[in-house]
């Protein structure tokens, strides 16, 4: 013990290796402490956010259901009323019921006992399916008395719609037999007596798969509890109705259980980390409030962190691998290694300062100091003529990146860009932005005035960069000498179509569509050219404008262009775009999309064009996240006011 500690003193290499193992040792612990740390909060964010995501995704599938069902309850009630005089009518009633909505698995349209006295005492037209048939049946008889049933007491008592709690339903007729919840609609007659109940039925083992087909973990599930607390849905079929949240803390009292089912009760939402069968779990809950359910997600903690342990015990044991290592070969390398290199950094010490003549101590080592002295030696001999290749690279990428900076000035000079552009003109608000995805780009917009007549135009050149930055300069300029015609938009595509494939051995071609607004009637005459459709908006709604797609500019010499019309434009905002906008993507590779568009534009009223594009190009700008475009971006907005 004594001989290695009298080692340790005298030997300068291995105090020097250890004191370096030691401090690399707490650099590392810290920094690797610091990462498990933060790293395990991002997961466990990014699991929240993604469970959460799921709950309110699955949610609003569940509201959407349900909303079918009232929406085709409603819509069949009123026809009811007018048929009541021909009773074999319900049927077909009922019957179009389920053959307009296929998530609805029957419909029953019931009356009073001996209401039609030729169809005896019982009348309810009940239509199911079967198969992928859909069957009429009168459900009642004997047997099976419909008017004592909850769903039919329910609207009957209460004078108004509901839903019913879920229950088992069975017509022995028909042997019609399901878990189904029901929404009820009274039939009120001019008494003010409900004389029948039409009842919407959804199937509770379809919705639970609708519920179930999407899952945040292997062995993640959903629940989902009625009114009552029972289980409308769970992995295991036997609790449903027969079990609620509640029953396993009659036995054995839970108090995490309790609370989480009395809040799902309430119709709160929000997280909660509990433990489920000696299992810790996240359980993630929101109410359908049309109903009074809520529906839960059940997540295993483990899986959710199961990527995170098996990297940090990786980690560790690289780490304590690679300490030992350290140790030992720095042990050896430095008393090797340290009186030759000291003589060598003497000398590179000198070279460093611009002596590149300066001669380096003579070796005959063929170890890797000797070769590090050789290489030195090139280095001396090499480094002269990579400064002057490297002064000469620098020059010529400066005069190319100037190159593209004129040629991106000279691409954008082309379009309009002072705004506004009629400022006599008290009936025409315009703007527009062009982004390109590099230097320069193959987007294109356009717009000037005829006599009493706008034109204007937005395309999108196939391919990005300097070729399409070529095409787009041609096609501008023939779109715009054409227009001079006073030609209608169909005419002005066929023209440019005709030019452009005439000598386009590329292969390339311009999306477009081409607008012309007679500004005294406010007539708008348009031609799409294989462009992505307008979106037109305001007072809080927002659609894309219905309208034919012809082929794109530039691929079919010959085609004929049809072109469309609408009546009057004024006080209609509209939005052009290029593609550059609906497919950009985040870092996730999500796109921004058609329904993000209609969002933005629904947000908030319409003030100016430049209003709208800056709050569009600011939510695109939030969406994307710094992630690089993909495609140069193009939009233009327009509004032609009355003068």
């Amino acid at each position: 013990m004594n001989k290695l500690v009298q080692r340790f003193r005298s030997s300068l290499p291995t105090r020097l290796s250890l004191w370096i193992v030691l401090f690399a040792a707490l650099i590392f612990l810290t920094a690797f402490g610091y990462y498990f740390i933060e790293s395990r909060k991002a997961v466990e964010r990014e699991a929240i956010e993604r469970a959460t995501q799921i709950l309110n995704n699955t949610v609003l599938r569940v509201n959407d259901i349900l909303d079918d069902a009232i929406i085709a309850a409603d819509n069949v009630d009123w026809l009811v009323y007018q048929k009541l005089d021909q009773p074999d009518e319900m049927f077909e009633l009922s019957r179009s019921v389920l053959l307009n909505n296929p998530e609805i698995e029957s419909c029953s349209i019931s009356f009073e006992p001996d209401y039609y006295p030729e169809k005896g005492r019982y009348f309810s037209a009940l239509a199911y399916r079967e198969d992928d048939s859909v069957l009429v049946v009168n459900e009642g008889s004997d047997h099976y008395q419909y008017f004592y049933m909850d769903w039919y007491q329910l609207p009957k008592l209460l004078k108004q719609p509901c839903w019913s709690e879920p229950y088992f339903d069975l017509v022995e007729e028909i042997g019609l037999s399901d878990l189904l919840t029901s929404y009820c609609k009274p039939l009120i007659g001019d008494d003010g007596e409900c004389f029948g109940s039409l009842s919407v039925d959804i199937s509770l083992s379809w919705l639970s798969e609708t519920i179930n087909s999407v899952k945040p973990y292997p062995r993640s599930y959903s629940i989902m509890i009625g009114r009552g607390g029972s289980y409308l849905v769970h992995p295991d079929t036997t609790k449903l109705l027969n079990t609620s949240i509640f029953t396993e803390t009659l036995a054995v009292p839970d108090p995490e259980i309790s609370s989480l089912g009395h809040a799902m009760l309430n119709g709160e939402c929000g997280i909660r980390q509990m433990v489920l069968n000696k299992e810790p779990y996240y359980v993630f809950y929101e109410p359908v409030k049309a109903t009074g359910w809520s529906v839960g997600i059940v997540c295993p903690k483990q899986e959710i962190f199961s990527g995170f342990d098996h990297l940090r015990h990786v980690l560790v044991a690289i780490f304590l691998f690679g300490l030992l290592l350290m140790l030992l070969v720095f042990s050896r390398a430095v008393s090797t290694l340290l009186k030759p290199l000291g003589e060598l950094v003497s000398q590179t010490d000198k070279i460093s300062t611009g002596k590149f003549d300066e001669p380096l101590p003579p070796t005959e080592r063929v170890d890797e100091i000797g070769q590090l002295t050789r290489s030195f030696g090139h280095m001396q001999r090499s480094l002269v003529s990579y400064i002057d290749e490297l002064t000469r690279t620098t020059a010529s990428k400066e005069r190319i990146e100037n190159e593209l900076r004129i040629a991106r000035e000279i691409q954008l000079s082309m379009i309009p860009r002072i705004f506004p552009p009629f400022p006599r003109r008290n009936d025409i608000d315009i703007f527009a932005s062009m982004t390109p995805a590099k230097e320069v780009g193959g987007d294109l917009y356009d717009y000037f005035l005829l006599k009493d007549k706008l034109y204007f135009c937005i395309g999108d050149v196939s391919g990005k960069g300097i070729p399409g930055s070529l095409v787009m300069a041609v096609v501008r300029n023939i779109c715009r000498v054409v227009s001079q015609q006073d030609l209608s938009p169909a005419e002005i595509a066929h023209q440019v179509n005709e030019a452009v494939s005439s000598e386009n051995e590329q292969m390339m071609f311009v999306t477009m569509f081409i607008g012309k607004i007679f500004l005294e009637t406010g007539r708008m005459e348009f031609c799409n050219c294989g462009h992505n459709p307008p979106a037109v908006f305001s007072d809080g709604e927002a659609r894309f404008l219905d309208i034919k797609s012809n082929v794109p500019l530039g691929i079919a010499p010959g085609f004929i262009f049809e072109g469309e019309e609408l009546e009057n434009v004024r006080e209609q905002p509209f939005l052009f775009y290029t593609d550059g906008l609906n497919e950009a993507e985040n870092p996730r590779h999500e796109q921004f999309g058609d329904d993000r568009i209609l969002d933005v534009l629904r947000s908030a009223p319409f003030q100016s064009a430049q209003d709208t594009i800056e709050r569009m190009n600011a939510s695109l700008t939030r969406f994307v996240d710094g992630a690089e475009p993909s495609d140069d971006l193009t939009m233009l907005c327009l509004k032609i006011k009355k003068a």
